[in-house]
């Protein structure tokens, strides 16, 4: 029996390895994303413009200009001399920040005197805005510090585990787990249905084989398809970003397997209830989007409303990418990983069966 199973994950492969569009499913948008979405997706902000109402002239409001000249997130600054013409900067979308500063500001740094200063933030752009502010609020507070402003309180700040805050290293441990689940998901939805829409899905049902060694034999290749392309992904970050690797090997084998085990029971449901491969294609994507969103690579989890928590919970990528930027930067071993690996576990076993149970409905 196991080595009709073994022909059968051969054979499955084969179809796969096979087929031209296949092949460049599976490997170009590995590809393309390695290459394009840690330069693309990035929350950093740079060549932005800023608008600068400068009713000082002073030496603070000099040095404060060249500062902001200076500084990357800035490749533009706009020089206005109205309260009207800054707010219009605003307005018209020509600057994402605008600073107003005020005509007693070198005299009352001079004098040793806290000095206010109005930053403008277009909120249509609130992320980005926010970060620019914090780069501006940064200047600013170095200008008092060298006049001899001294703040209140003073706040010394460590980043840990990404110390120069490189948002590659939050972009590429998470590409691991989104790219994986493409490829995993592609091919486990693809094989039932495929089978179905090209008629060869009796012949299978009437092989020595059991329903559940038939869709073992659909899963592993699956699972051997997220191995590979989690590990060029792995390569590619180590050695192509310069991320560095601090956890366990055997964890993210493990990881990855449970992880794809997850990912093939759900690819396995879609497929047994699609009746041809446009229609596995479809529910592919229509899992992908809303399990990206609530996964928590886009925005925290404990931010989203208490049903939707819930839902994110049942997420194999909820667990996966936590688990994988655990493994590249905090140097997480079995015991760290196994309040991420369980659930995993959980999931595989709980869409396994759900998925074997409808084959066997379908056999029936």
């Amino acid at each position: 029996m196991l080595k009709r199973l073994f022909r059968l994950i051969v054979k499955e492969l084969q179809v796969t390895a096979g087929d031209k569009k296949a092949r460049l499913m599976l490997l170009v948008p590995v590809l393309l994303q390695i290459v394009i979405f840690p330069w693309a997706a990035t929350l950093e902000v740079k060549n932005s413009t800023i608008a600068v109402y400068n009713q000082d002239g002073g030496p603070a409001s000099i040095e404060i200009l060249q500062r902001l000249t200076h500084t990357p997130a800035f490749e533009r600054i706009i020089a206005v001399h109205s309260d009207g013409a800054l707010q219009d900067s605003i307005d018209s979308q020509q600057a994402l920040l605008a600073l107003r500063l005020p005509a007693d500001l070198s005299r009352n740094l001079q004098a040793g005197r806290p000095a206010t200063v109005q930053i403008l933030i277009d909120g249509r752009h609130s992320n980005s805005g926010q970060i620019a502010s914090g780069y501006v609020s940064q200047i600013l507070q170095a200008t008092r510090s060298e006049h001899g402003v001294r703040p209140t309180s003073i706040v010394n700040i460590r980043n840990l585990f990404n110390q120069n805050l490189n948002f590659k290293w939050h972009i590429v441990p998470s590409l691991v787990a989104i790219i994986t689940t493409i490829g995993c998901l592609t091919v486990t939805a693809l094989s039932v249905a495929r089978e179905r829409e090209e008629g060869t899905f009796d012949q299978l049902l009437v092989s020595p084989l059991t329903p559940g060694y038939i869709m073992a034999g659909k899963a592993i290749p699956g699972v051997l398809v997220a191995l590979g392309q989690a590990g060029l992904i792995v390569l590619a970050a180590i050695f192509g970003y310069g991320l560095p690797f601090t956890g366990s090997i055997l964890t993210l084998l493990m990881a990855i397997i449970f992880y794809g085990l997850a990912l093939a029971g759900i690819g396995l449901f879609i497929s047994s209830i699609s009746a041809n491969q446009q229609q596995a294609f479809l529910g592919v994507f229509s899992f992908m989007a809303p399990a990206v969103l609530l996964s928590g690579f886009v925005s925290p989890i404990e931010n989203m409303p208490t049903v939707f928590q819930w839902i994110a919970w049942m997420n194999p990528l909820s667990y996966f990418i936590p688990l994988a930027k655990g493994l590249f930067l905090k140097g997480f071993g079995f015991a760290d990983a196994w309040p991420f690996l369980w659930p995993m576990l959980v999931i595989a076993t709980c869409t396994l069966s759900i998925s074997l149970s409808l084959f066997r409905r379908h056999i029936a």
